[in-house]
């Protein structure tokens, strides 16, 4: 994979050879792979990204994207072109907590703005920026189908619906007090407020 396929990010061979999914993580690409037709292997595209995401530090590196395609034996610039395509998949480094505020009617009609500028202030970063020691990211997201109870946020897997400052309080010492990396292949729920 070239640079010019990733963009800005440049391509590490000597970190590629690194990069191997965990042998649990294989099992379940293999699971996901054998779900489907042999010449239809590219469908499992999504969700394998979804592991490499979790599996290789909560983005998508060159590197990694390289690493996918090898597995599902498809061209690397497929992988790069469905990964920046999805704003669930990041394609530089980010905070182990992304937290995708949505901005669509429903959330913004109930205060989906005055949610982001909380937490801009409450962590002392903007749209786009992660916090200084790496534990949140924030990016507003377009419709997460959650339109009867906004304002919502998502963080990995988990939702957070009916948004007040107080949530937003409790979501983030939750967060900060687990300290871990939430990706959307945690399935566990159990910060959903």
């Amino acid at each position: 994979m070239s640079s010019q396929v990733h963009g800005a990010q440049p391509f590490d061979k000597a970190k590629r050879a690194e990069t191997v999914f965990s042998e649990e993580a294989m099992k379940t690409v293999q699971t996901i792979i054998s779900h489907y037709p042999t010449e239809k292997i590219k469908s499992a595209l999504l969700p394998v990204l979804h592991i490499a995401q979790a599996e290789f530090g909560g983005w998508l590196s060159p590197e990694t994207m390289d690493y996918v395609a090898s597995v599902l034996k498809i061209r690397p610039v497929e992988v790069f072109e469905v990964a920046s395509f999805y704003t669930m998949y990041n394609l530089k480094p980010m905070g182990k907590c992304v937290l995708e505020v949505c901005q669509t009617s429903s959330c913004w009609l109930n205060g989906a703005e005055d949610i982001v500028k909380y937490i801009e202030k409450k962590l002392n970063i903007h749209v786009g920026e992660t916090t200084k020691d790496g534990m949140f990211s924030l990016k507003v997201a377009e419709c997460l189908g959650s339109c009867g109870t906004a304002p919502m946020l998502q963080c990995g897997a988990s939702f957070h619906e009916n948004l007040t400052y107080e949530k937003v309080d409790t979501i983030l010492e939750n967060y900060r007090a687990e300290g871990r990396l939430r990706s959307y292949t945690d399935l566990d729920y159990k910060n959903t407020l």
